[in-house]
């Protein structure tokens, strides 16, 4: 499999201060990647390394399979830059802006204009061409950056909190822009803090804490995980409270069994999911069948198309309930399901210390 980025051991220290600790990732070529982590937890300075911004104290990385450490030159010429500030020239007009980036990136004149035309175009951002960049708004100003960052085709494009401070429609616009970019072959590192636009458009995500990777997968694969872990606590907890029964005395079982009661009861709260279906013939019959199903623990009508379960966690329960509901005639029109959000995962991931603090 072939990766736009892979760290060795990438390590970076400011005197006693340890920014980022050996961080191994792979990140796929032509994919999304989501890269999450909080405010001094070393995001930042794994871009900066990753960019040839500052080198790193030990260890490499390989950038469109160029190593960041021997051949800054060539890293360059592969990777464009959208930072959260944008950082273009007030005073000179969009097409300005862009021209002075290719001419930089040493863009022959016979195919400048074309692809300068071409990425504009791309953008929707032609029509502000002669306009000067500080008359600009926010969401166009955004525009020009991303056509400032590829001008020279870099494989891979970071995107540094890149709809920050926009308003909804024009963060729409950005988010298919960012979808079609990829689909043109592009590798898109995407550094937010918008827990929803990491969920809608990465492949993986990776979330950095104390200079370590500290989660690495799908954004289903990092929720499937957090709900995973929950089950085994609550098996821990309720194991630990029959091994404490058993050791007891007589006098203090009472207590030992209102503890194992409340333990179960919280057991079942944390081990169990919501799931609303909606059906457009629904009846007491099927509603009754339902409440029978021996993973149904609670059942209550929203209105008369409507109900909502509170059903186990187990693998098969929901295609069950499902297969089940049909068997006796019921016809499903939507299911909806409420899981963890990346949100509820990337705090229970930042929140963890780190070994050794």
């Amino acid at each position: 499999m072939k990766y736009a980025i892979e760290t060795f051991d990438l390590t970076k220290r400011y005197k006693d201060f340890l920014a980022v600790d050996a961080l191994n990732l792979k990140v796929k070529d032509k994919s999304i990647f989501g890269f999450l982590g909080p405010n001094g937890a070393g995001k930042t300075t794994t871009i900066k390394m990753l960019n040839c911004l500052i080198q790193p104290t030990s260890g490499t990385a390989q950038v469109s399979g160029y190593d960041v450490v021997k051949n800054p030159n060539e890293v360059r010429q592969k990777i464009g830059m959208v930072p959260q500030l944008v950082s273009l020239y007030g005073d000179l007009t969009v097409r300005e802006n862009v021209e002075m980036c290719a001419d930089y990136y040493g863009i022959d004149e016979d195919i400048k204009e074309d692809r300068i035309v071409d990425l504009m175009e791309l953008v929707d951002i032609k029509y502000a061409e002669k306009k000067l960049v500080k008359q600009l708004s926010g969401g166009q100003k955004q525009k020009v950056s991303v056509v400032a960052s590829l001008v020279h085709q870099p494989d891979i494009l970071f995107l540094d909190e890149p709809t920050i401070g926009l308003d909804p429609t024009t963060k729409r616009v950005l988010w298919d822009l960012i979808e079609e970019l990829n689909n043109k072959g592009h590798t898109i590192i995407l550094c937010s803090h918008d827990m929803y636009e990491v969920e809608m458009l990465c492949d993986n995500v990776g979330i950095i804490n104390a200079g370590k990777l500290a989660a690495f997968d799908t954004p289903q694969g990092l929720k499937d995980t957090m709900m995973t872990e929950k089950d085994a606590e609550g098996d821990a907890n309720i194991s630990q409270i029959m091994k404490d029964l058993e050791s007891e005395s007589s006098v203090k079982e009472v207590d030992s069994f209102g503890k194992l009661k409340e333990a179960m009861s919280t057991y079942e709260k944390e081990n169990t999911r919501e799931i609303s279906v909606m059906m457009s013939n629904l009846s007491p019959e099927i509603m009754k069948t339902i409440e029978e199903l021996p993973y149904v623990f609670e059942m209550y009508k929203d209105h008369s198309e409507r109900v909502t379960l509170s059903i186990s966690k187990t693998e098969d329960s929901i295609t069950d309930l499902i297969a089940t509901i049909i068997e006796h005639g019921g016809k499903i029109t939507s299911i909806h399901t409420k899981d963890p959000s990346l949100e509820d995962v990337f705090m229970s991931v930042t929140s963890k210390k780190m070994e050794g603090e």
